[in-house]
């Protein structure tokens, strides 16, 4: 089970040098009604597609606008309880994750899990009606996304290689240059050029988005938005940041869809210098870069923009507000390789397989003691609590609003970690018969860590579902501790506190040390 830390000191170092090279100036950026704007888009952000609304096909439009307004009016919007440097915050945008199903998609150290959208041979039963053509509507959007990418890919790598026969950069802008104007195409409608085979799967791969992150933020219900700290951009509704668990170089693609008052999203503001405050916008800046001017560009209902290929890795963006209520849909290709509910069934299977019943079948007994094999089984273990249980509980009930499809695979999860903690027990019984001597040295070597970081994680997750924050919220969101239970519990094998079971193995494990130093 990964922990974050070395990354996120490294980003905070680079964050103080830039703003110490600062000082109190600020960096330049442009906005489409100054000199320059296009240069700069087509020379340092290339790669940062705008398909404006016009271009888009109206039940397109209709169905997705219905489709957010929906999810707000039944209540599927939420704010994550978020862990920060050790502390929880809520995040000033709204979110809800629609997606294959069984796919799960992290962020800032919060597991979301999807919301199925309607995918053949499985069967979802949604709360309401209403709900099920809100996501079908999100599945038709996210194919449209998903053709719309292939050829944007498609028309940049064969501008790329038309550009290294060529030898030079021609000054002409390629078929799928920016546009911010109503009459420009970003994206032509027209069938797909022809791209060598073995590039098609690599393309397919990198634009076959199996999830939406939706988000949702009214500007004038949050009065303490961040102030942008490089550019002078104005509020932020989202840092600057990379999106992150993403599959390598993959397109992030983005519906944007203003709802507030009307006159208020269809001009920008006469305004002397910056960004329309009014207007939300995307940011854009090459990744800890001081010299490259930024880039603002507004966003009006209805319009999306891709980040194509590596954008997403060589520079960062945020969402600028404006001050109309705003809904997005996030198309992402998330890394799902330790995320979907098919490897965590998995990992449980191979940790089950060392757990044997006896053959008159009145007590179970391990396998194998081997130590890669327990300290696998426990690595499993933790990954199963802390990865799934605890993240899922940890949102309340939340889930139930649209659908209680995650329910019964959560149930089955819970199954498989009560195993393990009876695996756990079975092994430490084991330890504690043995004889002293090298074996059982290596056994508490390779399973002490673990226990000790378990301990520590039920304590900061039993901390968090308790603090003043999480009291505060709403019933049916409200973080649930689970798995918990007290001491006396009849039906547990261990504690839910390790300590004295992790004081009785260091002791064991100093014992051990000394037979080794004083043994002939």
């Amino acid at each position: 089970m990964k922990r974050r830390g070395a990354g996120e000191r490294e980003k905070e170092a680079k964050k103080r040098k830039l703003l110490e090279e600062l000082g109190e100036g600020r960096l330049p950026y442009l906005t489409p009604k100054e000199d320059g704007f296009r240069e700069l888009w087509k020379r340092k952000y290339s790669k940062l597609i705008l398909r404006s609304a016009e271009k888009i096909p109206n039940d397109i439009h209709e169905g997705v606008q219905e489709a957010f307004l929906t999810l707000r009016k039944f209540g599927c919007f939420f704010q994550d309880l978020v862990r920060i440097k050790g502390k929880d915050f809520f995040t000033p945008v709204s979110r809800i994750l629609i997606g294959n199903p069984g796919c799960t998609y992290k962020y800032l150290n919060t597991r979301l899990f999807t919301v199925p959208w309607p995918v053949e041979s499985y069967e979802i039963n949604y709360s309401r009606p209403e709900i099920s053509q809100a996501c079908k509507a999100l599945i038709k959007l996210n194919d449209y996304m998903h053709r719309e990418t292939t050829l944007a890919l498609q028309e940049q790598k064969l501008t790329e290689t038309k550009e290294t026969e060529d030898c030079a950069v021609t000054d002409r802008p390629p078929d799928y240059a920016p546009s911010i104007t109503a009459t420009g195409s970003a994206l032509r409608d027209q069938s797909p050029p022809r791209v060598p085979k073995n590039d098609c799967s690599d393309l397919k791969e990198r634009s076959s988005y199996n999830l939406t992150l939706l988000n949702y933020m009214d500007p004038q219900q949050m009065p303490f938005l961040k102030q942008e700290p490089y550019f002078g951009m104005g509020k932020m509704a989202v840092s600057w940041h990379h999106d992150e668990n993403l599959v390598e170089r993959s397109t992030v693609a983005v519906y944007s869809y203003s709802c507030g008052d009307s006159a208020t999203d269809v001009l920008e503001e006469e305004t002397s210098n910056g960004r329309d405050p009014s207007i939300w916008h995307v940011g854009l800046k090459i990744a800890w870069d001081i010299k490259t001017p930024g880039l603002a560009l507004p966003l009006h209902r209805g319009d999306c923009y891709f980040m194509l290929d590596d954008l997403n890795m060589t520079h960062q963006h945020c969402v600028l507000a404006g001050l109309c209520p705003r809904f997005s849909s996030t198309h992402r290709v998330a890394e799902c390789s330790e995320g979907t509910l098919p490897y965590i069934l998995g990992r449980c299977n191979t940790a089950l397989q060392n757990l044997q019943t006896d053959s008159d079948l009145k007590g179970t007994s391990l396998q194998s003691l081997d130590v890669t094999v327990i300290k696998q089984v426990e690595e499993i273990h933790n990954e199963v609590e802390f990865e799934w249980l605890r993240q899922f509980w940890f949102q309340g009930k939340r889930y139930r609003k649209c659908t209680e499809w995650w329910h019964k695979p959560m149930d089955s999860l819970e199954e498989f970690w009560r195993k393990m903690e009876l695996m756990t027990s079975l092994l430490l019984g084991e330890i504690k018969k043995e004889q002293m001597g090298e074996q059982r040295g290596e056994r508490i070597d390779g399973i002490l860590p673990l226990l000790s970081q378990r301990h520590e994680l039920r304590k900061e997750w039993l901390s968090r579902c308790h603090s003043q924050l999480a009291e505060g919220m709403p019933e049916d969101e409200k973080p649930e501790c689970r798995p918990y239970w007290e001491e006396d519990d009849p039906n547990m094998p261990l504690p839910f506190d390790l300590e004295d079971i992790i004081c009785e193995l260091e002791s064991l494990q100093k014992m051990e040390v000394l037979s080794g130093l004083f043994s002939p």
